[in-house]
């Protein structure tokens, strides 16, 4: 109980700061959205109109920065980021919620079947050392691990959807979309999501492959291994009680994070496949210079690596049996 009360007390503090660097960083990135409208139009625009834009932006003097940063630590608590400048007058949160589902449908479940497929394979070129296909698969893995996601991304776009026209080349459905949730609306969907998965499926799952492995091959050198084995326990009670449990705790703690940063989604990813996700949201934000989607965006990011990693830190306790005894603490 110690333990997961002092995790939860981090975890404020943690979000504090994120919310306090959230504040500033913004602010610290040259020019405004209403000087840019100004420079976009060429003088064209009358600059008395000035005030009243940044009104509308909520971008006027509201005090000293001291006044402002508690104004928005208020605002934060009622879970008001204000409305999006670069979609006004949508309000950021509003933004976010339209955005999430393409985010954690499409990374989300990428990242996990990542995980899941290069574990497994991991684990069997540990388990099956020389074998020719347990040795041909981490050169295979550093190959796909190496290669930018982004990258690759492009080469598939380039394959498949501009030379072959299998898939459609952006966008996370059809122009006019059959009624939501029938057979043609996920058919649809399915078909706009396919290369953007594969993209980050193909190069992740490589580098959850060389961690398992390298895990399950130091866990099975082990005095406690070769004890089971001298005991005559069978393969695969070996294989499931004592090489994966212990080889998986590692990759568990990086698989938390890694579900935090889904949040985000794959920034380039999204953007190279116009997959209209929190990334591409935060792209977007970033070159409109939409400082309340960028904070909100941000801040969604922040909070979901901090909560994923209580999350693993509380599951810890029941894994490994030395931090509920105090010994891992």
């Amino acid at each position: 109980m110690l333990y997961l009360l002092r995790k939860v007390l981090i975890l404020i503090f943690t979000l504090w700061v994120a919310a306090t660097l959230n504040f500033i960083l913004p602010r610290l990135v040259p020019g405004d959205p209403v000087g840019a409208m100004l420079a976009k139009y060429q003088g064209r625009l009358d600059p008395s109109a000035i005030d009243a834009l940044k009104i509308a932006y909520g971008l006027n003097d509201l005090g000293s920065p001291l006044e402002q940063y508690f104004i928005y630590l208020g605002k934060l608590l009622r879970f008001d980021f204000g409305r999006s400048i670069s979609l006004f007058p949508t309000p950021v949160t509003e933004v976010i919620g339209q955005a999430a589902p393409w985010t954690l449908g499409l990374i989300g479940i990428t990242t996990v079947l990542a995980f899941l497929f290069g574990s497994g394979l991991g684990l069997y070129s540990a388990w099956k050392r020389g074998s020719s296909v347990a040795d041909a698969l981490p050169p295979a893995a550093l190959f796909l691990n190496s290669m930018p996601y982004q990258w690759f991304g492009l080469l598939i776009l380039y394959v498949f959807a501009f030379r072959l026209g299998w898939f459609p080349t952006s966008g996370g459905l059809d122009n006019f979309p059959a009624p939501a949730y029938s057979p043609s609306w996920w058919g649809s969907l399915l078909k706009h999501a396919f290369l953007p998965s594969m993209a980050i499926l193909v190069t992740a799952a490589g580098g959850w492959l060389m961690t398992m492995r390298n895990n399950a091959v130091g866990v099975m050198g082990e005095d406690y291994v070769a004890f089971a084995r001298a005991k005559g326990l069978s393969p695969r009670r070996i294989l499931n009680r004592y090489v994966l449990r212990n080889a998986l705790l590692p990759s568990f703690t990086a698989f938390g994070m890694s579900l935090g940063f889904v949040v985000g989604g794959g920034i380039l990813t999204e953007y190279v496949f116009s997959y209209p996700g929190l990334g591409y949201r935060l792209f977007q934000a970033v070159v409109g210079l939409d400082y309340p989607l960028m904070q909100g965006i941000f801040l969604a990011i922040a909070a979901a690596v901090l909560l994923a990693n209580f999350v693993v830190d509380a599951l810890y306790v029941l894994l490994d049996p030395r931090v509920r005894d105090g010994r891992g603490v």
